[in-house]
């Protein structure tokens, strides 16, 4: 894929053209795609071409040539949760719970596109006017969603989620006010105990860095098969961590969260945790839950207990449309033992409750 070097604009201090002219010296000088010799020749031609801020432009340069553009300084910082591309000259991110304009941008649709297509390109996806939508996960486990037109009328609109693990432990949680000691006892307990968790939030709501911290109080003897669409649990242990994976731009090729928890009941788990169920998928983790993997582990997007019940209801009921609705309903409730609630408010993220699910289905608030 040619590489784009229409030059992005990062706080207004770049030079454009310099960095337009070093990408192309760079192209042109056969000198391989690869960032450490890239960035060496790209200092080299910046001091002629920029040399009053040779630095910048050729790190510029580089990132247009193989990185993510502007995106780079982004996607350094740590302290970022979300980056959220609504056009080229509307880039937000997300620190603390609180949603910043920044002042980057790229100049035209075209090297924004460009930019996610070198992304996506090693994992064989595409990004085109035939292809308008992608869904990847980046190397460093952070998530790409990238909406082109004509589904996006006023341009193209990239969401990525980062990968980030600011919070390690229970106890971590308990210093941030995210629940109360007592509140981790009783879910350190349920773990422990081998009870079905399922966990429930709105978006951002830090569904997956609970489930990460609940998985850390797994027992090291238990063998756990974590099944997620892209790799955010980091459990240690004795741990078979399988991931699903998107048709290619072929179209073939794809493996669903459904077919690895098929394939995860003949691994031989102890304990089967999924990262978020959003599909028919929730009728293999409902019947693996029921057949002796008690101490599993799931998230769904619900407001309440009410609501996730029944959202799996739906979802699995869509992918077994034989199954009867009762009879479902019977086996939701009686593998599901707990239900966990996590609640954001302006910028910070907590646990607003814990509801153990009865035999009959009804929540016990």
């Amino acid at each position: 894929m040619a590489a784009c070097l229409d030059f992005v604009v990062v706080n207004g201090t770049e030079s454009q053209d310099a960095v337009a002219r070093i990408g192309a010296r760079l192209l042109a000088s056969g000198v391989p795609l690869d960032r450490r010799p890239l960035l060496i020749a790209a200092k080299a031609i910046a001091a002629v071409e920029d040399p009053l801020d040779a630095a910048s432009s050729a790190a510029a340069a580089v990132d247009e040539l193989v990185g993510m553009g502007p995106l780079e300084s982004l996607l350094a910082d740590d302290s970022i949760s979300d980056i959220l591309i609504n056009g080229i000259d509307e880039i937000w991110v997300e620190r603390a719970g609180r949603l910043q304009r920044t002042d980057v941008s790229f100049r035209t649709a075209e090297s924004l596109a460009a930019t996610v297509e070198r992304a996506i390109a090693p994992l064989g996806l595409r990004l085109d006017h035939a292809s308008p939508v992608v869904d990847a996960r980046l190397p460093d486990g952070s998530r790409l969603h990238a909406v082109l037109p004509p589904i996006a009328p006023g341009g193209p609109v990239v969401a990525i989620r980062r990968f980030t693990r600011s919070v390690r432990s229970l106890g971590e949680m308990v210093g941030a006010g995210s629940l109360t000691q007592e509140v981790a006892g009783q879910l350190r307990a349920a773990v422990v105990d081998r009870r079905n968790l399922l966990v429930c939030g709105g978006t951002g709501a830090g569904k997956t860095t609970l489930l990460n911290v609940l998985s850390a109080e797994i027992p090291a003897g238990d063998r756990v098969v974590t099944i997620e669409d892209a790799a955010e649990l980091a459990l240690t242990g004795h741990v078979v961590r399988l991931e699903a994976r998107p048709a290619n731009s072929e179209g073939v090729g794809q493996v669903t969260l459904g077919d690895l928890v098929r394939h995860a009941l003949r691994l031989r788990p102890d304990r089967i945790v999924v990262g978020e169920v959003r599909g028919g998928e929730a009728a293999d983790m409902i019947q693996a839950m029921a057949t002796g993997h008690a101490g599993s582990m799931s998230t769904v997007h619900a407001s309440d207990p009410e609501d996730a019940l029944r959202r799996l209801e739906l979802m699995a009921l869509g992918a077994r449309p034989g199954l009867t609705p009762i009879a479902l309903r019977g086996l939701l409730h009686s593998v599901i033992d707990l239900i966990v609630v996590m609640e954001r408010v302006g910028g910070s993220r907590s646990v607003s409750g814990l509801y153990p699910v009865a035999a009959d289905g009804v929540v016990d608030r």
